[in-house]
């Protein structure tokens, strides 16, 4: 065979392995759909496919079922302009409480690697779930990453809650980072419901790489909306919401119009008797807290947080007095890189159910901060005099996880990834009755 011969099949070899490459999934995860039986699986690709599919089914069995998709074409705003294919296929039909195992992709282009996740059941209010929550995770020091995928793919936990802030930052080095990030926490989110909101990192080129990556259904108008959204997940509606719509107007500043409406109207839909009976605890999760304890000067230092108290002067669009009116039970927050527990807290007085159990029966909100899974940016320290309404206070790299026992009782733990796990700080929240504070 003459040399030219071989080195063109050699060229022609090697187009095809990178063309391959290009095409192949990854970047897996999962997000909720409107309803029990559903689920969302998100994926990327570097190149053009024509078929988004996900073929699955139960248990050990073949993967006897196939569910069809589509795929969006995302451009970065970085100077190099990276193109990336998105790929979301819906999988309805779903049995109740059932393991499945499945894989994404298609037949030309090759699939990729088999994953498992196990649906809600069908009463779901009486499911007792348990949720790993956590905001500002990077792709450099992400502390509590090993932790997170052993208790993803044990079965340890049901679902996450990321409160914002991903990879630090997604559109750097033309998305790459983003690419890279969403790779490393595909061995947690192609096994649990991987459910975010938006932090101030995303905010280049209006949030496009958030916005674009991740699948966040409002289980309401049955859409996606990565900005505001909620669903229902055992005993609990849970809220996410975007803080961002406040400090980057230069975006515009008709979505937080937009925005408040929307959280009034499902929070007024959740109150109703007949839907906080099915799902008592009303449970928010946004980026930038209301309240801390850091000595920096974020919004959350300030007397009249802007996110707390509304825009500047006219005091429009407070979230506080909103969450207060209809007896929002707990708020996650992040952005600080810290643990901080409040004691339950409203307009900055402790409104405690008692001095021996200030966690039962509590006259407001209690308000978790936990923005320490860990990031290039490290920790954030404490002032030396906190308020009154700071119950705890901790600079270590972990995750909160939630246990969502029933209608009256949720357990929250801070878990340490400093000290391989070791719980830090439990709290269990009792209330025997939930709806708008007195």
């Amino acid at each position: 065979m003459g040399l030219m011969v071989r080195l063109v099949i050699f060229f022609l070899l090697v187009s095809a392995a990178v063309g391959e490459i290009h095409v192949q999934p990854e970047q897996v995860h999962l997000s909720y759909g409107a309803v029990p039986s559903e689920m969302m699986v998100t994926w990327t690709t570097l190149g053009f496919t024509n078929e988004s599919m996900v073929e699955y089914g139960v248990g050990q069995g073949r993967l006897r079922h196939r569910a069809v998709g589509n795929s969006t074409k995302f451009t970065d705003g970085g100077p190099q302009h990276r193109t990336l294919f998105i790929h979301r296929v819906l999988v309805t039909g779903l049995k109740p409480r059932t393991l499945y195992r499945y894989h994404c992709g298609n037949d030309r282009h090759g699939w990729s690697p088999i994953f498992w996740f196990r649906t809600m059941p069908l009463n779901d209010s009486t499911w007792s779930p348990i949720l790993a929550v956590y905001g500002d995770m990077g792709n450099v020091n992400a502390q509590s990453l090993p932790f997170l995928q052993e208790e993803a793919q044990s079965g340890s936990i049901d679902a996450v809650l990321h409160v914002g802030d991903f990879a630090y930052d997604m559109d750097t080095d033309n998305a790459m980072v983003g690419d890279e990030f969403m790779r490393q926490i595909e061995p947690v989110a192609a096994y649990v419901p991987y459910m975010t909101c938006v932090g101030n990192h995303e905010n280049r080129y209006n949030f496009s790489n958030y916005v674009n990556r991740f699948s966040m259904i409002d289980q309401r108008s049955r859409k996606i909306n990565n900005h505001f959204f909620s669903f229902n997940i055992g005993p609990a509606h849970v809220i996410g919401f975007s803080t961002e719509f406040y400090f980057f107007i230069n975006y515009g500043f008709l979505q937080i119009g937009h925005q408040y409406k929307w959280l009034e109207d499902d929070l007024k839909e959740a109150a109703k008797p007949e839907n906080r009976a099915k799902h008592p605890w009303i449970i928010t999760m946004g980026h930038r807290p209301m309240y801390c304890s850091n000595n920096d000067r974020d919004d959350c230092t300030f007397h009249e947080s802007i996110v707390r108290k509304g825009l500047p002067i006219l005091h429009l669009y407070g979230l506080e007095d909103l969450f207060h009116k209809y007896g929002v039970d707990l708020e996650f927050w992040a952005h600080e890189h810290s643990y901080e527990r409040l004691w339950p807290v409203y307009d900055r007085k402790v409104y405690n159910g008692s001095y021996e159990a200030p966690y039962t029966n509590p006259g407001a909100p209690v308000h978790i901060v936990t923005g320490s899974a860990g990031c290039q940016e490290k920790l954030d320290p404490f002032v030396r005099d906190p308020h009154p309404w700071s119950a705890v206070r901790i600079s270590d790299y972990g995750y909160t996880r939630m246990t969502l026992h029933n209608g009256t009782h949720l357990t929250l733990e801070q878990l340490s990834a400093e000290k391989e796990g070791q719980i830090l700080d439990k709290i269990t929240i009792v209330k025997d009755r939930h709806g708008p504070y007195a």
